[in-house]
């Protein structure tokens, strides 16, 4: 009898000892949920753009649950905003275990507690509205909703959200105004608002935020860009498929923008592509098609000399086809087509024999094949404006570009001098 006592005593000693760890916190280089028990999914794991791995959601224990307490109040409140669910997302929301719910992952934090730090209801075909309770899962990063049926407005209460990195509502049928509550939350970086039915203006301030990515495309936003968006430190701007109005600001590319791809395509754009276009040295993707941009192309684009993908079909820009543009080191692919280019140099024949992808359809170019009527050529749209540009007989300097076309800058006052 006293024999088995002790074995049972060393076989609850070893369990004790043998505890695995729930949840590790790691920061890298994107965000890597591993979904555990009761998290969903396929446990092949899934990544997101971000910069935290969670491994393995947590079982709550201890008294110190005032976090999952509030994660509980808040989701089930939403729970019961949302009005279909055909695919049985939310059969596992039951209970006061938050980090069973599918699509709600949970780590802990310095002192072991638990919360929820995550959630990913990626293509759940979920119908309902955001509420207002959310605003409880202050500790959450991730918040992912593409591709559902909510609809209705983002909450104000959303600039409680102090955590959140990354807000995706792309794919629902959001609607009304610019959801200024985002430009609140104070550590948001993705913001993904594309295929919803917004509308109206967009702020100024939006390009002062300091967001890394910037997803507005395919909802019903109007009026003209706003002359700072050359401000903004995102790297991707997504503007396409609205009904913006108006010009490429002039003052686009003045502040020396970090802008890797820039979409402005399908929207009721008019006027010249600035000059400061060209101080986008980093720039990997610029696509202005389907607008009706006019004029010659400036010289500055030669300085765009990370460009891959350059499209500018379906304008109504004239004038030759400047071999610096298609002698662009990085290019791969460059698409003038339904344009009135009148001409281009050797350089722009040689991207046949490059592997450039080069579409010069339905413009004005002599002896081309697949061109314009002569008719349509004969009057050249925008043939007034200011932007028809000479080129120089100098060649461009890029590095001296910013200094030469900011008139605000002058090579003194931009380099580095002590202070007074």
């Amino acid at each position: 009898m006293g024999l088995c006592f002790w074995f049972f005593l060393v076989f609850i000693l070893w369990q004790m000892m043998n505890v695995p760890t729930q949840a590790a916190i790691t920061v890298g280089g994107g965000v890597g949920i591993n979904i555990g028990n009761g998290g969903g999914g396929d446990g092949g794991g899934v990544r997101f753009g971000g910069g935290i791995n969670i491994n393995n959601n947590p079982t709550p224990s201890g008294p110190s649950v005032s976090k999952l307490n509030n994660a509980y109040t808040a989701l089930q409140a939403w729970k019961s905003a949302i009005t279909d669910d055909p695919l049985g997302v939310l059969k596992t929301w039951n209970g006061s275990d938050v980090c069973s719910y599918k699509g709600v992952f949970c780590s802990v934090d310095s002192s072991n507690e638990p919360f929820v730090v995550a959630i990913d209801l990626n293509h759940g075909n979920l119908q309902g509205t955001l509420v207002k309770e959310l605003s409880f899962l202050t500790d959450i990063t991730i918040f992912h909703l593409n591709s559902n049926r909510f609809s209705g407005t983002v909450p104000d209460t959303f600039n409680d959200l102090s955590s959140l990195q990354e807000l995706d509502l792309s794919g629902n049928y959001f609607s009304g105004s610019f959801p200024m509550v985002t430009l609140y939350i104070p550590n948001l970086v993705y913001l993904d608002l594309r295929f919803n039915n917004f509308s109206g203006t967009i702020p100024e301030d939006l390009f002062y935020k300091r967001l890394d990515a910037i997803f507005l495309n395919n909802n019903q936003f109007e009026g003209e860009l706003p002359s700072n968006i050359g401000n903004s430190p995102a790297s991707v701007i997504n503007l396409a498929n609205n009904k913006f109005i108006g010009n490429i600001p002039a003052s686009f590319g003045f502040m020396r923008s970090k802008l890797k791809e820039v979409l402005f395509l399908n929207n009721q754009l008019t006027g010249c592509i600035p000059q400061s276009v060209g101080l986008f040295s980093e720039m990997q993707v610029f696509d202005v098609s389907h607008n009706s941009l006019m004029g010659h192309l400036p010289d500055t684009m030669s300085c765009m000399s990370d460009i891959e993908v350059l499209n500018l079909a379906h304008n109504e820009l004239s004038g030759v086809l400047p071999d610096i543009v298609c002698s662009l080191r990085s290019l791969m692919n460059l698409t003038v087509a339904y344009n009135f280019f009148s001409g281009f140099g050797q350089e722009c024949s040689k991207s046949f024999y490059r592997d450039v992808g080069f579409d010069f359809s339905l413009n004005c170019l002599p002896g081309r094949d697949m061109q314009r009527p002569q008719p349509q050529c004969n009057v050249i749209p925008g043939s007034g404006l200011s932007c028809l540009r000479i080129p120089s007989p100098q060649p461009l300097v890029c590095g001296a570009l910013f200094e030469n076309l900011n008139p605000n800058v002058t090579p003194s006052s931009s380099s580095s001098s002590p202070s007074p």
